[in-house]
């Protein structure tokens, strides 16, 4: 049955093989991961509308780019299960980093963003979160674009490599992706800090979310370098660690952050006035300050 498979689908009998399930399993759980992530794209924009706290609203363009990369990270899940070919080859090694990339920023826009909020200070303007976002993940993009470019003009060698120089490549493509991962992580760790508690809960989805995807990409990184070569199944298992780590990091994306901002911004939705999330008490110099401001304005 699976070479019947093989010979009539050629690099697509992963979709259909039914000695290795991998391919269909991971097929479905993508298919399910993009239509629950547009559906929660639709709830954002719903929402978005009937937010009237500020601090709030100004990182949900953010969040809805993040979506957008979600989107992107479960579709890309198809060129993995597919065989590497001509075709696929260069969709995996340009997306693959420019979307976790793209998901990484956005994470670390609005960890930044929290640590002024959480000290009691201004919100960043959406447009400032959202330029953050998008300039810090550019280097990756034009990282993947100068690597894809220099082999596709060498006659697209892609298919002529060993599968252990396709791995270092492609893991040495993600070295900046792996800094952001570390960067965002830290950053989320400086969130628990400030007198305004209800920001913090925002921080802890992020720092939860880089948590998990941290020891998700050393599981899969040590997998596809040591792992399968030690248990000598390189190639077979290189594309299904990939894969499966796409996906489950995917649906930790959705599961950890979005899920719970989708939930507050609910929450937020159903009172008729502000969150109370920017009423945090003032560090006692401003409270000072403000109290001899008063006093002095009531003399004049």
């Amino acid at each position: 049955m699976y070479e019947d498979c093989k010979e009539s689908t050629g690099d697509y009998y992963f979709l259909c093989d039914t000695e290795g399930a991998w391919g269909i399993v991971l097929e479905s759980l993508a298919a399910v991961g993009i239509v629950v992530t547009v559906l929660l794209l639709l709830a954002f924009l719903f929402l978005m509308r009937r937010v009237q706290d500020c601090a709030h609203w100004n990182v949900l363009p953010t969040q809805f780019l993040f979506l957008l990369g979600v989107l992107g990270l479960f579709s890309l899940a198809f060129a993995f299960i597919i065989q590497l070919n001509q075709q696929t080859a260069p969709i995996r090694y340009f997306l693959f980093g420019v979307l976790f990339a793209l998901c990484f920023s956005c994470l670390l826009a609005h960890a930044s963003n929290l640590v002024k909020l959480v000290r009691g200070r201004v919100s960043f303007s959406w447009t400032t979160i959202l330029c953050i976002a998008i300039g810090v993940s550019l280097l990756q993009t034009i990282i993947a674009i100068e690597y894809v470019t220099l082999i596709m003009t060498r006659g697209g060698m892609f298919v002529h490599m060993t599968p252990y120089q396709l791995n270092v490549d492609f893991v040495v493509l993600l070295i900046y992706v792996l800094f952001l991962m570390a960067l965002t992580f830290f950053v989320s760790k400086t969130t628990f800090c400030g007198p305004c508690e209800n920001w913090k809960q925002h921080g802890r989805f992020i720092f939860v979310t880089v948590l998990v995807s941290i020891i998700i990409w050393v599981v899969w990184i040590s997998m596809l370098m040591r792992g399968n070569t030690q248990l000598q199944r390189q190639p077979q298992w290189d594309d299904p660690v990939i894969c499966i780590a796409l996906v489950t990091n995917a649906w930790a994306f959705l599961l950890l952050y979005i899920v719970p901002e989708l939930c507050i911004l609910y929450r937020s939705c159903q009172q008729d006035c502000p969150l109370p999330s920017n009423a945090c008490p003032l560090p006692t110099y401003e409270r000072s300050f403000r109290a001899e401001t008063q006093e002095l304005s009531r003399a004049c």
